[in-house]
């Protein structure tokens, strides 16, 4: 019996080890969906140690709000996802100005096959007279200017037509939120020779198993696709371009593009909403506002943020990618990209969550 005793204790203590190791969360390789499958592996709320009681009012709160679909990711898996309001998983919807980020990936992707450069000026690839700007002005412009919203075009009309976009400010003087990105899908065109959703579609899109579709909108293309599409593209965003062992986009470019891209706006990237600055700018506004964008979230959290608060969250530290499709929280007040919506909703996010 003396004997057994040790080896008793051994095996104790090497299951203990193994039990250990398997709920250790932070160790957990992180999942990719596989593609061309509806299969998606999930994870339980309890089993990351959340708070079970607040799931419920989180629901309530996004179902008042007007939502439509709404999934957080853990590590790739699924831990929420539910719909609203008589939408489907199967449904799709818009991502309005959420979808400038898949515009900025795609501008990378096309960078690193060496079609483009976006310190180039854009009249190389679209040639002169692609604004009514004086042709000195106009060569001032760059894609990169367009990716950082510093054109310099006039901002007074959101209807992108070359009659509209005039001279207000050199480039890279002026930060204004415009809808002149959808330039550099022209550009992307341009330099490979097919059209932009062809492009995006094989760079981009059929490589992370999304489905969807560019539709023109009344001023420009806006993306559609159902919300786990949508949560694909935030899981290879919180991996920095990275899906499963590809780098669709380069990760220097990537991280470039979840940085200050310029001094005017520090919470803008390439397209992408940062939180955490010291300050930032909104749409339609000149002003510069002290503090991060939406104070509830974690500092580090990126963006892709539309028009009816249309939203994917990024927070690599926690593993969490959080998406939010749906109808304007405030139908009364539909906002551009950034709301007050943000905060409400990362106060019942932090309920459940922490």
């Amino acid at each position: 019996m003396k004997k057994l005793i040790p080896l008793f204790l051994l095996t104790i203590l090497l299951s203990c080890s193994n039990d250990d190791s398997s709920s250790n969360i932070p160790d957990e390789k992180m999942y990719f969906p596989p593609i061309g499958s509806s299969t998606w592996e999930t994870k339980t709320v309890a089993s990351l140690g959340w708070n079970e009681s607040q799931v419920q009012p989180l629901l309530n709160y996004l179902e008042e709000k007007h939502s439509k679909g709404f999934i957080i990711l853990h590590n790739g898996k699924i831990v929420m996802e539910h719909y609203f309001n008589g939408h489907t998983a199967n449904d799709t919807w818009q991502w309005n100005s959420a979808g400038k980020t898949l515009v900025a990936s795609t501008v990378g992707i096309s960078q690193q096959e060496n079609l483009l450069n976006i310190n180039t000026r854009v009249s190389q690839y679209l040639g002169t007279g692609w604004t009514s700007e004086p042709l000195n002005k106009e060569n001032l412009i760059t894609s990169r200017h367009l990716l950082t919203m510093t054109s310099g075009i006039n901002d007074e009309s959101d209807l992108v037509i070359t009659p509209n976009l005039t001279y207000l400010a050199d480039a890279g003087t002026r930060w204004s939120y415009h809808n002149v990105f959808q330039k550099l899908m022209d550009v992307v065109a341009a330099s490979s020779g097919q059209t932009f959703e062809n492009y995006f579609n094989t760079k981009l899109k059929n490589k992370i198993g999304m489905d969807g579709f560019w539709n023109n909108g009344v001023i420009y293309k806006i993306y559609h696709s159902n919300t786990r599409s949508m949560a694909r593209f935030g899981l290879l965003a919180m991996n920095k371009g990275k899906w499963n062992n590809e780098q669709i986009i380069n990760q220097t470019y990537f991280n470039e593009s979840i940085s200050t891209s310029q001094s005017i706006n520090p919470s803008y990237g390439y397209l992408w909403w940062l939180n955490g600055k010291s300050n930032y700018m909104l749409p339609g506004s000149q002003t510069l506002f002290s503090g991060s964008i939406v104070s509830n979230a974690p500092a580090e959290m990126y963006a892709a943020m539309g028009a009816a608060d249309q939203r994917i969250y990024v927070v690599p530290s926690r593993k969490l990618v959080i998406v939010r499709m749906g109808e304007a929280s405030n139908p009364a007040n539909p906002n551009f990209a950034v709301s007050g919506f943000d905060n409400e909703f990362w106060q019942k996010i932090n309920a459940v969550i922490n």
